[in-house]
């Protein structure tokens, strides 16, 4: 059957995902047993989110195309990204996770960018890793205590000019293989943001410019807290 933006199917899944979102959050904010649990949870379901998009596919028995056997969408990269910052807590995987998970992966479980509905293994698949990423973004502040840079510019910004060098990747794939990688050829099949943002290449420009305004607003929940880990931070170095 196929998949239907913002229908009955469409809000039922979002409301389970969100769900699971908050169950694994409180988990995780609970801390012991419960927050290892849900750490290696949300890890797993990152990493293991290609070949489980793999295996869901090929249970159709047809043909997969490019974009479906390479994972070199945003959101492929994304989860891979947000599981190694789970286990290793790195900052620039951190930060690329919270504003690539709540600036894109959150933009694409709004309008999914997939045709083919419950009860297709695929549409499962693509909803668990795009939720499991979304999730991952809240839970590295929430309950990993991770905080961008300061002063407040410099990790949306680190963050951008990632994008800005997957967005030229992309499109370099594209012209090679023919693909739409990043929707940075032509706009996803059905509605989304981009197709109200102008023809190819003017959408590019404006996301861009979304993109950054975005990621500026993200970082401005977190400027509080991350200033005084900063300072304290530097007391301890000085003590």
């Amino acid at each position: 059957m196929p998949f239907q933006p913002f229908s009955r199917e469409h809000l039922v899944t979002v409301t389970i995902g969100a769900m699971a979102v908050a169950a694994l959050i409180l988990a995780g904010k609970r801390g012991g047993n419960g927050r290892l649990l849900a750490t290696a949870l949300l890890a797993f379901l990152n990493l293991s989110a290609y070949p489980l998009n793999q295996a869901a596919w090929l249970s159709l028995g047809k043909p997969l195309a490019l974009e479906n056997i390479l994972p070199l969408h945003l959101c492929d990269i994304a989860a891979m990204t947000a599981g190694f910052a789970l286990i290793t807590k790195r900052p620039i995987l951190c930060a690329l996770t919270y504003f690539w998970g709540l600036a894109a992966t959150f933009q694409a479980l709004l309008t999914p960018a997939i045709g083919i509905g419950f009860p297709a293994w695929p549409f499962i698949t693509f909803f668990i890793q795009h939720f499991a990423i979304v999730a991952a973004a809240l839970y590295l502040p929430l309950v990993e205590g991770w905080r961008p840079k300061t002063p407040l510019w410099k990790s949306p910004l680190e963050v951008y000019g990632w994008s800005i060098a997957y967005l030229v990747f992309a499109l370099s794939i594209n012209f090679l293989l023919d693909t739409n990688f990043g929707f940075a050829t032509r706009p996803p099949d059905n509605p989304s943001l981009i197709d109200h943002l102008g023809p190819w290449p003017w959408y590019l420009l404006w996301m861009q410019l979304i993109a950054i305004l975005v990621f500026l607003l993200l970082a401005l929940p977190l400027r509080g807290s991350g200033e005084r880990k900063g300072k304290s931070q530097e007391l301890e170095k000085r003590g």
